[in-house]
């Protein structure tokens, strides 16, 4: 079917263009949303005719989009609900959600104006573009999560695991903290092991020390004990060999004495 374009469609074209779609979508659609008329003889010339006016009531809403854009343009919006510990939603997030939740905002759109190709089932973030209007179309973020606290996680850049898989990595994380533990009581075990040798090596050095200072002082007093005795037999020397020098002479005499009596 031949249409003209009351507006930009995207992947079709412009206001005031004539182009050629499918019966179903037109009937469907572009026709009961007034996105476009029949490109009959007697509609072209009523479109011409109210040209003028279409393309300034078309800038006036660009600009106001223009504006609603800014407002919007890159926001997260938070979508509250229940999941199984799968991540997998009780139900869904449609585009009427995210519409709701951006008029929430005090942007007016339709939900016909999100494009979202299939309802989110699953925890997340996901982005989603908004034609505020035919020529100015936005992304936003639809942060769907289970609380607010897993949406602070979701929007920090971290992410919501399944029951299973956390249960795993709080396990890993226990025991990495155990071992570490270990690691450490271990190593300060080996540290006494290598410093109770040094302990005593420096024990038996003092004792050691201990002893020759001992051994040193005895050495002392003996030498002088010896000195005295090598005196004392110095001076007995003398008297024995006085004495053995008396003896001999009064021999002599009694010798000489037996001579003459005789």
């Amino acid at each position: 079917m031949d249409i003209i374009l009351l507006e930009r469609i995207e992947k079709l074209g412009g206001l005031g263009e004539i182009v050629q779609v499918k019966n179903g979508y037109a009937r469907n659609y572009l026709l009961p949303q007034k996105k476009a008329l029949r490109a009959t003889e007697a509609n072209k010339q009523r479109f011409e005719q109210e040209r003028e006016s279409l393309e300034k009531l078309n800038d006036e809403r660009r600009t106001g989009a223009e504006s609603d854009a800014d407002a919007v343009a890159g926001r997260d919006f938070l979508l509250i609900r229940q999941a199984s510990d799968t991540l997998q939603l009780y139900g869904s997030v449609t585009a009427k959600d995210i519409a709701d939740a951006i008029i929430a905002t005090g942007v007016d759109i339709k939900r016909q104006q999100v494009r979202l190709d299939r309802p989110i089932k699953t925890l997340g973030i996901f982005e989603v573009h908004v034609a505020i209007h035919p020529e100015v179309i936005v992304t936003v973020r639809a942060n769907v999560a289970r609380s607010e606290e897993e949406a602070k996680i979701q929007a920090e850049g971290g992410s919501v695991l399944p029951a299973h898989e956390q249960e795993a990595l709080d396990e890993q994380a226990e025991a990495e903290a155990e071992a570490e533990a270990a690691a450490a009581a271990a190593a300060k075990a080996a540290e006494a092991v290598f410093e109770a040798p040094e302990k005593e090596l420096q024990a038996m050095a003092d004792s050691q020390g201990a002893d020759s200072e001992g051994a040193n002082s005895q050495g002392a007093d003996s030498g002088g004990t010896d000195s005295g005795e090598a005196s004392d037999s110095e001076d007995a020397a003398p008297d024995a060999r006085g004495e053995e020098s008396t003896d001999g002479t009064v021999a002599a005499a009694a010798e000489e004495a037996d001579k003459a009596n005789s």
